[in-house]
This record gives structure tokens, sequence and C-alpha cells, in this order.
């Protein structure tokens, strides 16, 4: 066995969880601060327009890339299973279907995101004055669609056979990277927003690469052309497991995109703020999203082995990291929350800015509090992706866009903007209530 693939059939729940974890914390943490930095020299160096502009189609970007790690995803389940019940044969057929399929994802994805923009810029109600640099940023960062497959596919195969250390390694090479990049691109050439597009598309290509690199040099995830030839069956076990992550995602996002076009009716400060705070919501999660790999990784291998008391053992040794976890985040973002997001806000107007970072630090707040639900909701997520019940973390998502419109439909009638926090914030919960009772029924049902 390589030395970075980690069997997780065998010792502590805990330490299997933690250790297979903090790779992808930090390899988070470098990616949430490129992101950070990326948004940061826009503001500064290109202006708070720019910034504004970022910020409407933030659920956008993010609902097209989710369609590619959502599949990703689906397809790493399988695999986790197929090494975890030591069938190599197996494993080498859903390696080849799982690539075979994330060609075609990659075809559609960018003909949907560059065919459809127009049609999504109406629908999010992009104000005329930030239109062009949206449409420039996102035409640009779309355009490596297909290198986000790319890298979502090999870091999720890598993941799924305890390998958290090679996407750690490719994304701390990309977030150095793109922050060269982009303060070469904004402060030197002075390109600007677009300038900044090019730069993580870039940085994207190498953390691809990398982790390409690392799959083809393990010998266990090896496949070749005969692997990728149509196998209906698996095709359609592998997209069955896929379909409801992304369109969980796609829900969610849809949520998110009606959200922004009630914040993107508000005046600039107002939007200003807001994707400020939107933008550091990564590093917010970052952990929850490293404990939640680690538990369908983990989750995955076990049930293939079919170890189902060892499940139950690390969801509850995962909840109770996970919790603590969230609470020293928050408590952190809570106190210096108010000077990070001022460092994304620059304009002549200082009364703008002020106006601006009230509203980045009041929603930052109300995050930062709410935050052990969004991390229980990850835990009970990944647990039942884990066991291969997709659906039910569709379903969750649907939870997640009716509250997200019943609140966006509240503040529309009330113009009371602040609302648009409690409506994310109840989101989490709902959802975190619905997948632990969903969890625990699957289980019990068993």
């Amino acid at each position: 066995m390589d030395e970075q693939q980690m069997n997780m059939t065998s010792g502590k729940p805990l330490k299997l969880l933690f250790s297979f974890a903090l790779p992808l914390m930090f390899g988070s943490i470098f990616q949430q601060l490129y992101t950070v930095v990326d948004v940061a020299i826009v503001g500064q160096g290109v202006g708070m327009t720019a910034l504004a502009a970022l910020g409407t189609v933030d659920w956008l970007n993010w609902m097209l890339f989710g369609i590619a790690q959502g599949f990703t995803q689906g397809f790493a389940i399988r695999i986790s299973q197929k090494y975890g019940e030591g069938d190599r044969q197996g494993l080498q057929l859903v390696l080849g279907q799982s690539a075979r399929l994330c060609i075609w994802l990659a075809v559609i994805a960018i003909l949907i995101s560059q065919g459809g923009l127009h049609l999504f810029f109406r629908l999010l109600k992009v104000p005329a004055e930030l239109y062009p640099l949206a449409e420039l940023y996102t035409r640009i960062l779309m355009a490596g669609m297909p290198i986000s497959v790319l890298y979502n596919f090999t870091a999720s195969v890598l993941r799924a056979v305890g390998d958290s250390k090679t996407p750690l390694k490719a994304m701390t090479a990309a977030s150095v990277t793109n922050i060269v990049l982009d303060c070469i691109a904004v402060f030197v050439l002075d390109w600007g927003i677009a300038g900044a597009a090019i730069a993580t598309v870039i940085a994207q290509c190498l953390s691809a690469l990398i982790c390409w690199i690392k799959m083809r040099r393990t010998s266990v995830l090896r496949f070749d052309r005969s692997h990728m030839e149509a196998e209906t069956a698996i095709s359609r076990n592998l997209i069955a497991l896929g379909a409801p992550i992304t369109l969980k995602i796609a829900i969610i996002a849809l949520g998110g995109m009606i959200i922004q076009s009630v914040v993107n009716s508000f005046d600039m400060a107002f939007i200003a703020g807001f994707t400020a705070s939107n933008k550091l919501f990564g590093l917010l999660e970052i952990a929850a999203m490293s404990y939640g790999f680690a538990i369908t990784t983990y989750v995955g291998q076990n049930y293939g082995a079919g170890l189902h008391d060892r499940i139950s053992q690390g969801i509850k040794e995962g909840l109770v990291l996970s919790v603590l976890t969230s609470l020293l985040i928050g408590g952190v973002m809570l106190i210096f929350g108010r000077d990070i997001t001022m460092l994304f806000l620059s304009s002549d107007s200082a009364e703008l800015i002020a106006k601006a970072g009230d509203v980045a630090y009041l929603y930052l707040a109300a995050m930062s509090l709410s935050l052990p639900a969004l991390y229980v909701l990850y835990v009970y997520q990944s647990a039942l992706q884990g066991i291969g019940n997709t659906v039910a973390t569709m379903i969750s998502g649907g939870l997640e866009f009716c509250v997200r419109l019943t609140g966006s439909v509240i503040v529309t009638i009330t113009g009371y903007a602040n609302g648009i926090f409690a409506a994310e914030v109840a989101a989490w919960f709902c959802a975190a209530a619905f997948l632990t009772i969903s969890f625990y029924h699957h289980f019990k049902s068993e």
C-alpha cells in the first residue's frame, strides 16, 4: 500500500478522522487564502465596484463549479467502497467509468456555463453598472471548467483511498501561484478583474496536474482505455450516486441565487458588505468540509467492509470533534471578524466603507454564532453519502432552498435587508435536523 493511502477499517476512529482531515484543512486554508486574497486584491486594487461585481455572481459560480464537485463526490463513494472491499478489478472499472463520465461532464458544464450566462444574469438581476465586469470575470472563470472537473475527479479519487496529503500539496502550490499571479496581473499589468480570473484558472491547472500525476503513479488507481469502454450498469450506478449530490448543490445554489437577487436590489454598500462576509464563509466551513471528506471516506470503506459498529463509533467521535472545532472558529471570527472584513473594502467615501463594514460584520456574526449547526449538517450529510444514501442529502438541499426562498420573500415584502442573514442560518438548522434524523432512521432500518 502507498504510504499516503489510509485503510480506515482498523484503528481508532478519532485518530483516523483527525489525521485524514488535518491535511485537508491545511489545503482548504490555502485554498481560502487565495480566495480571500483574490477578493482583497480586487477590492483594494480595482475598487468596490469590482468587488460588488464579484458578489453578484458568487452563487452562480458556486453552483457551476458545484456540478463538477457533486458528481465526482458521488463517484468517490463507490471508489472508497470498492477499496474497502479489496476488489481491485472492480475498483479499476469504477475508475474508468468515472473518468469517461467526467469527460462528458466537462463538455456539458462548459456549454451550460457559457451559453446560459445571460439568462443566469437576468435571473440574478445583476445591476447594469456591474454587468460588464461580472460577465468578463465569469466567462474567464468558466472557461476553466474542464480543469475544475479534472481536479475534483483526481482529488476525490485520492481522498477515497485515504490520501489527503496530495490534495494538500496541490492546493498549497495553487494558492501560492494564484496569489503571486494576482498581484502581477492586477498591480503590475493592470489587467483588473480579468487578471484575477486568469490567475485563478492557471492556479487550478497546477493543482489538477499535481493530483493527476500522483493518481497515475499510484498502482491501485491505474486504469486503461479498456476500463473506459461503456459499462452501462456501472455508469448508471455512479450517476445515481452523483446526481442527487449535484442536484442538492444546484438546489442550494438556486436558493442562494434568489437571495443574491434580493441583495442585488439593495445599495452598493450592502452588496459589497454581503460579498465581503460571503467570501469569509469559506474560512468558517474549512474544518467542516475536511471532517466531511474524512467521514465519507471512513464510512465508505467501513461500509464496504461490512463494519457497521465502527461506523457508529466513528460518527459519535467525529460529531464531538466537529462541534468543538466550530465553537473555536466561531469565537475567533466574533473577536477578529470586523478587522478581517475591512480588508476587502476600499472607497473614497468613508461613509460608504463604514456602512459596508457594518453589514459585513453583522452577517459574519450571525454565521459564527450558528456554526455548530453547519458542522452537524456536514457530519451527517457525509455519513449518509458514505453509505450511498445521496437522496437524503438531496432532500436536505431542497429544505435549505425552501427556507432561503421563504426568507427572501419576507425580505422583499418588508424591505428588511438584514433578514437575509437569518434566512441563511435558519437553512443550516433545518437541514442539520433533517439529516440527523435521516441517518439514524437509515441505520435503524438496516
